[in-house]
């Protein structure tokens, strides 16, 4: 920013000499010109703020609404032949499914009902059926190893049978409890506090604290999946990357500060024996401390095929390794290209919206 001068120049402070005045108009006009070039950059940031804070999210240009005017002719189809339909479904409440699993109860007339007649013949049956549900319960599991006392070669000895081992060492939970406690943690996004709640109207007292060795126990005993995971989800041709902000509570500090957690998608098409196969869609997170490029550059490492991401710098050593093809996002190619519009002096930049929205026509 250039600073004014306190004081302002009168008539008898300026040169006489023609040179000199040719130098201090040249001199002022310079100055003219970068002080309106910091008012348009004002004036665009007040713009900018004014359409962030009250203005629509979307990126309209004038005639964009025309793009699907023009008439289009529609083939006709043939009229269809005339089929003849016995009857109409009934429209009611929609069938339960199929492949739930069923129990049986039969319903019969009372001993007394029966003795009211003479002969009673059964000519079939009346079905309906509800959905019931069954809330999940909790047993223990007595796992009971049985002991002998053995000889051999005239020796004595005591052989106890084997039992499964338990997924925690000194923990009685399982691993459906552990299961559970992780699925309600990261899936349903249910505190410990409400599990526990949950597991005492169940009968069992499971306290927050043992919940959090269970969980983060689990967590490590989960890893082993970790590896096949990041192995099938580099597989795809296509991966998406993009990073989310995410508050981190420390232990001895009062405030959360700021980490990043990492998601790549990858998903597409590959071929397999000269045909082309959906591949099955896998997500992996990864937490971060930073939003730095070297986490995206280590994980895809190896990686090679398109990489989606927004414009953020450090996704540019990815691209220079050469296995990597850079797809760029189109919301943020439009989103830089709409908000210079909004300033009279970057014209420029409507040209490329409206090229893009010749794309659509």
């Amino acid at each position: 920013m250039i600073a004014m001068p306190p004081t302002a120049i009168t008539v008898a402070e300026l040169p006489v000499e023609p040179d000199a005045l040719q130098a201090f108009a040249l001199e002022q006009n310079r100055l003219a010109c970068v002080l309106w070039e910091q008012l348009e950059a004002l004036q665009h940031q007040i713009a900018q703020a004014n359409r962030a804070r009250f203005g629509g999210s979307a990126e309209r240009l004038a005639g964009q609404a025309e793009l699907f005017d023009a008439t289009t002719v529609l083939p006709v189809p043939p009229e269809p032949a005339e089929v003849p339909v016995a009857g109409h479904t009934r429209k009611g409440r929609p069938a339960l499914p199929k492949d739930l699993p069923r129990k049986r109860v039969e319903y019969d007339l009372s001993d007394e009902q029966k003795a009211a007649f003479d002969t009673l013949k059964r000519i079939g049956e009346e079905r309906s059926e509800t959905l019931h549900y069954e809330p999940s319960t909790l047993t223990v599991i007595e796992h009971i190893r049985f002991k002998y006392a053995a000889k051999k070669d005239g020796e004595s000895t005591i052989v106890t049978a084997s039992a499964q081992p338990s997924p925690l060492p000194k923990s009685n939970a399982s691993a459906s409890l552990l299961a559970n406690i992780l699925v309600n943690t990261y899936v349903d996004h249910l505190p410990l506090n409400r599990q526990e709640m949950r597991y005492a109207r169940r009968g069992a007292h499971l306290p927050r604290g043992n919940a959090v060795r269970m969980e983060a126990g689990g967590s490590r005993t989960a890893r082993v999946l970790l590896p096949p995971l990041r192995g099938h989800q580099l597989q795809p041709p296509r991966m998406h990357v993009d990073d989310t902000t995410l508050p981190l509570l420390e232990k001895g500090r009062t405030a959360t500060r700021t980490t990043r957690l990492w998601g790549y998608l990858g998903a597409g098409q590959r071929e397999e024996n000269g045909a082309w196969v959906d591949h099955p869609p896998a997500v992996v997170f990864e937490f971060a401390e930073s939003r730095s490029g070297s986490h995206p550059l280590r994980y895809l490492q190896k990686y090679k095929g398109c990489l989606q991401a927004d414009a953020y710098s450090g996704h540019g050593a990815l691209y220079e390794t050469g296995n990597i093809v850079e797809v760029g996002c189109w919301a943020h190619c439009r989103r830089r290209a709409g908000s210079g519009a909004a300033r009279e002096s970057l014209r420029l930049c409507v040209t490329p919206l409206a090229g893009s929205d010749s794309l659509y026509r």
